[in-house]
């Protein structure tokens, strides 16, 4: 069955960010100059999805209102002629069917999930996490969909990360079967470098089954309290298959200042109206 539909979760609090997140959701922060949320967006659409839920929470209103029309703002553009902007704002809140939903506890990414049950269905689904931005050729979630279709089962994205890292991510124990596609054997979340299977992390991006939803209902709190969605597939293990993507590309984590700071010098150095002269002032500065 084709992946439709995508979930993207915005319902944190953004506690690395404050004081900012007290009344910006930390997804509408810029990332030169689209908001961090819009580049999932843009990934999904370019990986062929057709249907995005957003899991938000109070104060993400923002949200909302940025990928809805704004009629004031378009009837203010028409009459400065500004044809071209007009477009663009007009398109922006067409991008594809979005819906929405609230999740009213911060109990964890698979509370968050499980909040999309109804919306879902009983067919597969991608999970994206806006923090992390994929600059590829080809999209991460697409390269992640001809995973699922050639071996019809969930698939995680990974990436290799440091012996000091490891404490920061969902780890999984692969058994390679393709070049960069692993069968996941189990799954450690945040392990200590000496409990860490490997060092493949888990990053942003998932494709999962609707078995996942049956998972999550008996998947007991974990770290922080919370149902975390690797202790989830490390039961769902038992039951099917997973298989885990090396993403082609490189990854930003825009969910820490630093990252974020990172992702924007990166992305805006690729851009020709901006790049040079950025590169230059840098240059001077340092």
């Amino acid at each position: 069955m084709k992946v439709r539909k995508a979930v993207i979760t915005a319902a944190g609090w953004g506690t690395r960010f404050l004081p900012i997140t007290r009344s910006q959701p930390k997804e509408m922060l810029p990332l030169v100059d689209r908001p961090l949320i819009q580049y999932s967006v843009e990934e999904a659409i370019k990986s062929g999805i057709e249907q995005v839920i957003m899991v938000t929470a109070m104060g993400k209103r923002a949200i909302e209102d940025y990928f809805d029309r704004s009629l004031e703002l378009e009837y203010y553009l028409e009459q400065k002629g500004e044809i071209e902007l007009l477009r663009r704002m007009r398109e922006l809140s067409s991008l594809v069917d979005i819906y929405y939903v609230r999740q009213k506890e911060q109990l964890g990414l698979g509370h968050a999930i499980l909040m999309v049950k109804d919306i879902v269905g009983d067919e597969p689904f991608a999970v994206m996490l806006p923090d992390d931005i994929i600059d590829s050729d080809v999209p991460g979630l697409k390269q992640m969909i001809g995973v699922y279709e050639k071996f019809g089962a969930g698939v995680v994205a990974v990436e290799r990360v440091s012996d000091e890292d490891t404490g920061k991510y969902g780890i999984i124990e692969p058994e390679r079967v393709a070049k960069g596609v692993y069968q996941v054997l189990s799954l450690v979340e945040k392990p200590e470098p000496s409990q860490a299977p490997s060092r493949l992390g888990i990053v942003g991006r998932y494709i999962l089954t609707p078995l996942i939803f049956d998972i999550l209902k008996f998947t007991p709190p974990g770290k922080g309290n919370e149902i975390q969605l690797t202790d989830a597939l490390q039961l769902l293990l038992k039951r099917q298959k997973l298989y885990a993507c090396e993403l082609e590309g490189v990854r930003y984590d825009a969910g820490t200042p630093l990252g974020w700071l990172k992702a924007n010098m990166a992305l805006a150095f690729k851009r020709e109206d901006i790049g040079p002269e950025l590169r230059a002032y840098l240059k001077k500065l340092l």
